[in-house]
C-alpha cells in the first residue's frame, strides 16, 4: 500500500480556487497512475481526475472540466488538483488515490487511498 496524504481543503466561496496537493512517500511514485476522487454527503464516490505517472496523460470528469487541473510532481511525489471557478456543488471530501500501472477511472481500479481532505464551496 502506498501512503497518501491529502491537504489544502477549506471553506472557500463560490467563483474562488483551491489546490489540493497529495504527498507519497513512495520511492517508486512516477510508476503509480494518481487520481482525484470526491464524496458529497449522502453520495457515492465520484471520479475527478487522473493522470498517468508519466506525467503525460490526464483525463476530468465533464463536471470539473474546464475548471479543475490535474497535475503532479514526481520529485516531489506530489500530485496536485487546482480548482478554480468552484460550485456550491463541488463541496465534498477529496479523495486522492494510487494505482499501480496506468489509470482509471473507477474507485475499484484503485488499491491505495488518503484519509481525505475536506472542500466547502459558500454560496
Amino acid at each position: 500500500q502506498v501512503q497518501l496524504v491529502e491537504s489544502g481543503g477549506g471553506l472557500v466561496q463560490a467563483g474562488g480556487s483551491l489546490r489540493l496537493s497529495c504527498a507519497s512517500s513512495e520511492r517508486t511514485f512516477s510508476s503509480y497512475g494518481m487520481a482525484w476522487f470526491r464524496q458529497a454527503p449522502g453520495k457515492e464516490r465520484e471520479f475527478v481526475a487522473v493522470i498517468r505517472g508519466s506525467g503525460g496523460t490526464t483525463a476530468h470528469a465533464d463536471s470539473v472540466k474546464d475548471r479543475f487541473t490535474i497535475s503532479r510532481d514526481n520529485a516531489k511525489r506530489t500530485v496536485y488538483l487546482q480548482m478554480n471557478s468552484l460550485k456550491p456543488e463541488d463541496t465534498a471530501v477529496y479523495y486522492c488515490a494510487a494505482k499501480i500501472v496506468g489509470i482509471g477511472t473507477r474507485a475499484a481500479d484503485f488499491g491505495s487511498w488518503g484519509q481525505g481532505t475536506r472542500v466547502t464551496v459558500s454560496s
